[in-house]
């Protein structure tokens, strides 16, 4: 077993909702007394699960509830979860921004963390002291800061700014600089949460090839995001966390897989209200398979098929566009249709693809409705389905990591 940086012991976190106290004095009182004492609460109560799809009969709840863990020095390791999981809850108390309900969290090193927006810099200081502030709070010297600023500047690109302060920058501008800070003052280790999606795509990119280098260099990164496609690219071991429980932990994909067939919701069928206020609107979608049958789930390589029903109030030109894009939200393939003269009624339109071949996975369908060239009815993502590892002829596909999402058929030969 390797070097074990972060320890996580029957981790439980308690909210009470509403009012904060126990409303007298004397109580308020007593709780203080049992925590000086090292004892439980004892107006602790147990609290729902931080399920947010249901009304709670308490007013207390739980956003973590028994989490054990341990991250061994070098990991990288993805945090993932529907919002509201506790994930952001299990960095602040890894952070110690806020401290367990029960259990207890063990830390070996040198800790940054760059939570949600706002976090560790002080709003009417400049960019430069807050540098040199987060800095000394990890334990730095100022001459060990002095070597680090110009190339944290650099990498933040707000160098013109570098001495406004930072109430003054837009949330990207705060993100970026707080990221570089985070990530350039040698932590032993680096917790990043989902604030980097406030940046854009060039600086998302920069801060991923950051945290590679980061953890390259043998420290220890936690990553907590929604973008599966980048914690698949960076994470070597995830867990997957739901109604602030631990569901799975292991490899990443493995996690992922878990993650997505559990919370993304697989249909054969979407039906969408009419509206009378664009000249026709798709108000089915269905999928089909090969025997003409409703179905959420394809064999790999098998034919994909669907139809769509449109009720259309004016004459004139339509298009319908289709795209399917994976449940890490990259985009496999578009297509858009000829030229379709359609007239008052309701009318199918069925689409089928026996060229392209998915492999196996979550996928969602998006459509688009054109009336003369313009847009009038986009819905993206809007039904998910699942492509099976088995194919008809009872034959299995077992793609390596990054093997990509389509299954060709090319052909090779030797000259």
């Amino acid at each position: 077993m390797g070097n074990i940086v972060i320890k996580a012991e029957n981790i439980s976190k308690q909210y009470r909702l509403g009012t904060i106290g126990t409303k007298t004095l004397a109580n308020d009182f007593k709780r203080w007394l049992y925590t000086m004492q090292g004892k439980e609460d004892p107006f602790l109560k147990i609290g729902d699960t931080n399920d947010r799809s249901q009304k709670g009969s308490s007013e207390y709840v739980w956003a973590l509830k028994d989490i054990n863990f341990d991250i061994e020095q070098g990991e990288v390791i993805g945090i993932i979860g529907k919002n509201g999981a506790g994930k952001s809850t299990l960095l602040k108390i890894l952070s110690r921004v806020t401290a367990p309900t029960t259990g207890q969290i063990t830390v070996n090193g040198r800790m940054a963390s760059l939570l949600e927006v706002g976090t560790g810099f002080h709003p009417e200081l400049s960019g430069r002291e807050n540098v040199f502030l987060n800095g000394a709070i990890m334990g730095m010297t100022k001459t060990e800061i002095r070597k680090k600023f110009d190339e944290i500047v650099d990498f933040s690109g707000v160098e013109r700014y570098i001495d406004t302060p930072v109430k003054r920058y837009s949330s990207g501008m705060y993100v970026r600089l707080a990221f570089a800070v985070a990530a350039h003052l040698e932590p032993e280790i680096l917790i990043v949460d989902e604030v980097l999606a406030v940046g854009d795509a060039e600086f998302q990119k920069k801060c991923l090839g950051k945290m590679k280098d980061v953890s390259g260099q043998g420290r220890t990164v936690l990553f907590v995001s929604h973008n599966m496609g980048a914690i698949q690219s960076l994470c070597s071991r995830s867990i997957y966390l739901k109604h602030g429980t631990i569901q799975q932990t292991g490899e990443t994909d493995k996690i992922i897989n878990y993650y997505l067939s559990h919370e993304l919701k697989t249909e054969d069928e979407l039906n969408l209200k009419v509206n009378k206020d664009i000249p026709a609107c798709v108000t089915q979608v269905r999928l089909l398979n090969g025997e003409d049958q409703k179905t959420k789930a394809y064999l790999s390589g098998e034919t994909l098929r669907f139809a769509f029903n449109i009720d259309c109030q004016a004459q004139g030109n339509y298009q319908l566009g289709i795209g399917i894009a994976s449940a890490l939200d990259v985009n496999i393939f578009s297509e858009v249709s000829e030229l379709m003269e359609l007239n008052n009624g309701t009318f199918e339109i069925d689409y089928q693809n026996i060229q392209v071949k998915l492999a196996p996975g979550n996928y969602a369908l998006t459509f688009n409705l054109l009336y003369n060239g313009k847009s009038i009815q986009y819905c993206e993502k809007v039904i998910n389905f699942e492509v099976l590892e088995i194919n008809r002829m009872g034959e299995t596909y077992s793609l390596s990591k990054g093997a990509g999402f389509l299954i060709t058929q090319g052909k090779f030969t030797i000259n």
